[in-house]
């Protein structure tokens, strides 16, 4: 049974892949392990009580087991409960690529959209970085995801959150012509380009050394100084400058990771449209994995709110 199927209080079978698998301890001290389950239409957590050694070896992070257990809701969150594991047997499925989460569009469609938008970016300093980065770290941005958890968790999410955001961009400058479309789309496809340095990848994703110490935002502004010496830019010019402000600004606040506020009209609308398409995978992410009726876990990147399933 797919995880999205999944009804309340029904017994399920299915085989999942283990995303995450955490040992912990009970307050009377007995091991139990905290797990997450994947399959192509979404993720559900469930906790192995009593977890014997073997089991500990046996249920890891990345393999694909058998599981029957009771689909369950506690504090709104919907969860697995009762489990009985085992591994595949032979002839069984035990792929993991056949159990992630993939983009909701084909990611030939999002590489040729993003190539298409190249053209429309007027200023000729900001194409050139911008194809000069793309063609750098090329095999990299059509495969990452664009977040190890939050959203476009996914392989690909990293593009498809981009070429998302500049459908958005050029709907926006359509509306408000005083924007500089050019500096959006250059801004929107640069903006979280260094994900893709600040993540191990899209195979149970982590955050490197780099990602954590130093994060996208700073490692981004890195890139640019390198492809701009290597393409003998004048780090002077107001277009770098501005360039470089929208992609420093684009998280919006101090509190969030910018080190400097939106200051151009295209910085803020580039804070905004971010926001808009990383909080609409958000809520559409937790509201799949309920049922009408149901509110969502919380989510904590949205003030750890919970939003309601409707019935209609």
């Amino acid at each position: 049974m797919k995880i999205n199927q999944m009804k309340k209080d029904e017994i399920f079978t299915g085989f999942y892949l283990i995303k995450s698998a955490d040992v912990r301890k009970t307050r009377a001290g007995k091991d139990y392990i905290a797990l997450t389950f994947q399959d192509d239409t979404g993720e559900i957590s469930g906790n192995l009580w009593d977890a014997q050694p073997y089991n500990i070896e046996t249920f890891t992070t990345g393999r694909v087991v058998k599981v029957k257990g009771r689909r369950e809701v506690y504090n709104g969150m919907p969860q697995v409960n009762q489990l009985v594991m085992r591994l595949p047997k032979d002839g069984e499925p035990s792929d993991p690529a056949d159990f992630k989460e993939k983009s909701p569009v084909d990611s030939a469609d999002v590489r040729d959209y993003l190539e298409q938008m190249l053209f429309k970016i007027e200023n000729a300093t900001w194409q050139r970085i911008v194809r000069a980065l793309y063609r750098k770290y090329n095999k990299e941005f059509f495969t990452y995801p664009a977040a190890k958890t939050n959203h476009h968790a996914f392989e690909a999410g990293l593009a498809y959150h981009t070429a998302t955001m500049v459908r958005l961009a050029e709907a926006i400058g359509d509306i408000y012509p005083a924007l500089n479309k050019s500096l959006l789309y250059a801004g929107v496809m640069l903006h979280d380009l260094a994900k893709v340095i600040e993540l191990t990848g899209p195979d149970n994703t982590e955050y490197t050394i780099r990602g954590n110490l130093i994060g996208h935002i700073a490692l981004v502004n890195e890139e640019i100084t390198k492809i701009i010496t290597e393409l003998n830019i004048d780090d002077t010019k107001e277009d770098v400058t501005v360039l470089r402000h929208v992609l420093l600004s684009h998280h919006g606040q101090l509190e969030y990771g910018s080190p400097v506020r939106p200051k151009i009209m295209e910085a803020e609308i580039l804070h905004m449209i971010d926001n808009i398409d990383a909080e609409m995978m958000m809520m559409t992410t937790a509201l799949n994995r309920i049922e009408p009726g149901e509110m969502t876990a919380k989510i904590f990147a949205m003030d750890n709110r919970s939003f309601y399933k409707p019935r209609f």
